[in-house]
């Protein structure tokens, strides 16, 4: 099994008190201290988004450095893994 293999792409949304209190800033923030692409966006049903792309374990790391930081906020967590599609240079936050 080649690194290749383990690329994938995570769609994670987070429910709870997780809009107007910082968190797609400090999602941002852990994101970019690792090597995954990809965004963090507030969604109108007042959840998060967050789409990561890059190796498992650094997609893990990324998640779990979010339950860590954040996990008081979060009340619900769902995540989807996908196909990933190597769209993104970098991490960034979109309204």
């Amino acid at each position: 099994m080649s690194g290749r293999d383990l690329y994938c792409r995570v769609k994670q949304v987070y429910e709870g008190r997780v809009q107007g209190v910082g968190f797609r800033y400090r999602v941002s923030t852990i994101a970019k201290r690792l090597p995954v692409t990809g965004y963090v966006r507030n969604l109108p049903d007042g959840s998060v988004e967050v789409i990561a792309e890059g190796i498992k374990e650094d997609i893990e790391d990324l998640l779990d450095q979010i339950r860590t930081g954040m996990g008081s906020a979060i009340t619900r967590e769902c995540e989807e893994v996908q196909v990933a599609t190597d769209e993104f240079t970098g991490f960034s936050i979109r309204m």
